[in-house]
């Protein structure tokens, strides 16, 4: 969406007077922390535990290597 295309006074309101936010912490959010604020959702659905697996799964923290007897194990 283009900058003109954004309620600036209504979401500078829902900020300043509905979340009680001073003018700095206002402008100093991201469009995503401000959405989360307001319990909207800006494109993808909560992340749900099955999905965090998923994501587990692909981007492990520590890369896997395979053990001697051939299954795989985490170095750590």
């Amino acid at each position: 969406m283009s900058a003109a295309g954004l309620d600036w006074p209504g979401l500078m309101r829902v900020g300043l007077r509905g979340l009680g936010l001073r003018p700095t912490e206002f402008w100093a959010l991201t469009p995503a922390e401000l959405a989360l604020m307001l319990g909207t959702t800006a494109g993808e659905p909560p992340l749900t535990r099955a999905r965090l697996d998923a994501l587990a799964a692909q981007w492990p923290d520590r890369p896997r290597m395979a053990g001697n007897d051939g299954s795989e194990r985490t170095d750590g």
